[in-house]
């Protein structure tokens, strides 16, 4: 347990770290930051030499079992090294759970019980991408799923890693891309099902005047331990999102809703999620 809360001080630590030393830093002028529409831009490349720290929070509806709630803290971390950059994308889930709800990517094997609130486990994954990249741009590198949730309602109680590799285009006022995720676990709780799951994110972006936007971001993920009929969440929907700024620090929040057209038994009907992210450009 102590371990496990550690884990969980130094992401947090590490998130406001960058928040405060970046706010620290002197205001770059506008055109080194870009405009409205080049900063969207950025904001949706998950391989965008950017400092970020967006908190989402997303809603789960029509679960068997009732409504299941998370909140995702991401921080976005590049480091350059030479020609290529490093992307550190951590996610910190903080869930509340009614029990037993199937189809969500951060419970990959969920186990009965009356309810938990808490740390999930976390995932970290860094992409090696071009520093200078060209019309097509990409990122491929390992992802680990950690064994620190606080409650057995809230993790797989596996250890977890594989490949993760993104690829997009950007032509104006477009952004297409699809992120995907295989992970395998590898040590953990010998009473623990084993994981293996696929998650594929095929997100579109189409920029509108004044910051606003358009987005579909959906997450399908496969459990590949279940059975063909109960294997698979599809979503199908989309949102929208506003770029703005408060004061000098720049922002960006949308706002989602998806209906599950494939899930598992004892997964949810839908979920919407919103998401306020702070932005750091270089």
């Amino acid at each position: 347990m102590r371990c496990k809360i550690l884990l969980m001080l130094l992401v947090i630590l590490l998130s406001a770290g960058i928040a405060f030393g970046q706010g620290s830093e002197k205001e770059s002028p506008p055109q080194a930051q870009g405009g409205g529409e080049d900063l969207a831009a950025k904001t949706q490349n998950p391989v965008g030499a950017m400092y970020s720290l967006p908190f989402k929070f997303t809603f789960d509806y029509g679960a068997a079992n009732g409504e299941a709630t998370f909140l995702n803290i991401q921080p976005v971390i590049p480091i350059t090294v030479g020609d290529w950059n490093l992307i550190n994308r951590v996610i910190v889930p903080l869930i509340d759970t009614p029990g037993l709800v199937t189809g969500t990517p951060e419970i990959p094997n969920p186990v009965p019980g009356d309810g938990a609130t808490g740390l999930g486990d976390i995932n970290y994954s860094v992409f090696l991408s071009p520093a200078e990249p060209g019309k097509v741009i990409w990122g491929v590198g390992p992802s680990i799923m950690m064994d620190t949730a606080t409650d057995d309602q809230l993790g797989s109680g596996q250890w977890s890693s594989g490949p993760t590799a993104v690829v997009l285009i950007q032509p104006k006022p477009w952004t297409l891309g699809m992120l995907g995720r295989q992970i395998w676990s590898f040590a953990g709780d010998s009473d623990r099902a084993s994981v293996n799951q696929l998650l594929l994110e095929p997100f579109i972006n189409y920029n509108l005047d004044n910051g606003w936007y358009l987005i579909t971001d959906m997450i399908l993920t496969a459990n590949w331990q279940a059975d063909s009929s109960n294997r698979w969440t599809i979503p199908l929907g989309g949102g929208v999102g506003k770029m703005f700024e408060i004061g000098s620090q720049k922002m960006n929040t949308k706002i989602e809703a998806y209906y599950n057209v494939e899930k598992p038994d004892g997964a949810p009907d839908w979920s919407m999620s919103w998401t306020l992210q702070f932005l750091f450009p270089r």
